[in-house]
């Protein structure tokens, strides 16, 4: 577990009361990112014994609400969650057993890619997704550490 100060803080900062159910999901989520909520269900209640779906799901709605946590949600997969923010970072799915990895930012700083046509938006962020096989379907051979994140929930 990280250090129940700083997460504390960072709780703090961002507004939001400390409790133990956002303790337990803000240090899940920024111990192992792009994890679902069902699996962060499990990381919280092996941290506090007895914690409800319905507080992980409020929990987890809170801290993307204050800025804590990112919820990315590739196609065909349920939500995933994590701790990386405000940098504007994308993603690598694998086709094949759903792991997820980040990649800096294609081009530069925020939004890194235009549009061809902005329409009059302000663009500020681009959310891009690249979808391959991971090295270890690309091998053939199941991904050495298959998590609850890496399988297509």
């Amino acid at each position: 577990m990280q250090d129940t100060a700083d997460l504390e803080r960072a709780l703090r900062a961002a507004g939001l009361r400390v409790t133990r159910p956002r303790l337990a999901v803000l240090d899940a989520v920024r111990q192992e990112p792009h994890l679902d909520a069902k699996t962060l269900l499990a990381a919280a209640r092996s941290r506090l014994g007895a914690v409800s779906h319905q507080a992980v799901y409020d929990v987890l709605h809170a801290l993307v609400a204050a800025g804590l946590v990112r919820r990315i949600q590739p196609e065909g997969s349920d939500a995933r969650y994590e701790a990386r923010v405000g940098d504007n970072h994308h993603h690598l799915v694998c086709r094949d057993c759903g792991a997820i990895a980040d990649v800096d930012c294609a081009i530069g700083a925020a939004p890194c890619l235009t549009p061809s046509v902005d329409g009059g938006y302000v663009v500020d962020e681009a959310e891009v997704l690249f979808w391959g096989r991971c090295p270890a379907c690309a091998a053939g051979r199941p991904p050495a550490h298959r998590t609850a994140q890496e399988g297509t929930s």
